[in-house]
């Protein structure tokens, strides 16, 4: 390609063209403010240009299966929330926080170690402990704060760390975080993962993955990952955020759908899905492990206890979960249901059995009308498309609630249908 390099005025400002790439040149003479308006304002245009700009639906009413927006007083029927079991405004769950509010205040404005702690945070860690069957487990600010604080604290320039290829943002920063050799396996490839575990040398392994993935609802080959952490001695995590209380037969997640219960060394899971829909995270394993982050894991040492409410959100949705599996039947009752009719209707979903069930469609345009359509039937559902998803994988990402009646699971199908059609994505 040939080289040119000039530098141009066009309408007052300078542009340098390298090769065929026009990039803008800043003036460092304008103020500071200034110039960071300048460039993220020109960032924010390429945003929007690309087709990838996020805007916000302002719901005005509480979360549920049944949600109002800003603009309008009609109720449509919610099927994109991590609302799993539908206790995002469960009473019980509500009047529980309420009381807790009242009698242990709004926040503790302190740090867990200083004068963060109370009662209540040491038995929810408790509760949720016994829930996945391990030793002990800590409190974070969120899932996101639980993963930037693992494998920082525990991994050394000795150790190596296996991420599977398609594993959470937040994953992927925690394990930048680390000073770990690290290794990237194709998505869900045993194959793959076996040539990298048996090239390594490092003191300690541990091999990363999601249970279940979000944008595809399929789930990790956890068996196969277990034999092979067996194999070449190495340890196992798993991030539990689409799983946990929902998924595997009493709620328990991906070690219960495969029947290895206890086999994963450290998992990580979050409060604010299924579990009340409220904040906060934890990790859940050893006791040594759980007592060392308390003294190394930077976003625990440094950050606020969970409020209260919070608190009294996740410990009285243990409760619940320890004492029934209605809500997590309900929630896998009503998942294939909806998956068994869309498929026979012609539509093709993408997962597992999991109430994630990505409706395909490919074409990017194609996803964002549909989402469009379906609003107007009273349906509200995302499109996701690149850079979300790969290019020619966009969807309808739908998810399901144990909250779902099967009225409103029918009333969705239809509209599906309906749409599907008009738009000739089914015949």
């Amino acid at each position: 390609m040939p080289i040119i390099s000039k530098f141009v005025q066009l309408k007052g400002l300078e542009y340098n063209f390298i090769g065929f790439a026009l990039r803008r040149q800043y003036s460092s003479a304008a103020p500071a403010n200034a110039q960071l308006r300048e460039i993220l304002s020109d960032q924010l245009n390429g945003i929007r240009d690309a087709g990838t700009f996020k805007s916000e639906r302002i719901i005005t009413s509480s979360q549920s299966t049944q949600i109002t927006v800003e603009g309008s007083n009609e109720k449509i029927l919610n099927f994109c929330a991590n609302n799993y079991l539908g206790l995002a405004n469960n009473p019980d769950v509500v009047n529980y926080s309420h009381n807790v509010l009242d009698k242990y205040g709004a926040g503790l404005s302190s740090v867990r170690f200083i004068c963060g702690t109370q009662d209540i945070h040491k038995n929810l860690e408790r509760k949720l402990a016994q829930f996945h069957g391990r030793e002990d487990t800590i409190l974070y600010a969120s899932c996101f704060d639980a993963n930037a604080g693992l494998f920082e604290a525990i991994l050394s320039g000795d150790d190596a760390v296996f991420s599977d290829e398609l594993n959470h943002a937040s994953i992927i920063d925690g394990i930048r975080l680390c000073r770990a050799q690290k290794y990237r396996y194709k998505h869900r490839d045993m194959n793959d993962l076996k040539n990298l575990l048996e090239t390594s040398k490092a003191r300690m392994k541990l091999i990363v993955t999601d249970g279940v993935f979000s944008m595809d609802g399929n789930i990790a080959p956890l068996k196969d990952i277990v034999t092979l952490a067996k194999q070449y001695n190495a340890l196992t995590f798993i991030d539990e955020c689409h799983a946990t209380g929902f998924f595997g037969k009493t709620g328990r997640g991906t070690e219960e759908y495969h029947n290895i219960m206890g086999s994963v060394d450290i998992i990580n899971s979050t409060l604010g899905k299924a579990l009340g829909g409220a904040a906060g995270g934890y990790t859940t394993g050893p006791k040594e492990l759980i007592t060392f982050l308390r003294q190394k894991s930077r976003p625990y040492l440094f950050s606020n206890s969970l409020p209260p409410a919070v608190v009294a959100t996740g410990t009285k949705v243990m409760d619940m979960l320890l004492t029934s599996n209605e809500l997590t039947e309900k929630v896998q009752t009503n998942t294939q249901h909806f998956r068994t009719a869309m498929t026979k209707a012609g539509f093709t979903i993408s997962g597992e059995n999991h109430p994630i069930c990505p409706v395909m469609l490919g074409d990017a345009r194609l996803a964002s009308a549909f989402a469009d359509e379906m609003l107007k039937r009273g349906i509200y559902v995302i499109g996701f498309s690149y850079p979300v998803v790969p290019k020619g994988k966009a969807r309808i990402r739908v998810q399901i609630s144990a909250s779902h009646s099967t009225a409103d699971i029918d009333h969705a199908i239809a509209a599906f249908i309906e749409v599907g059609k008009s738009l000739k994505v089914i015949q």
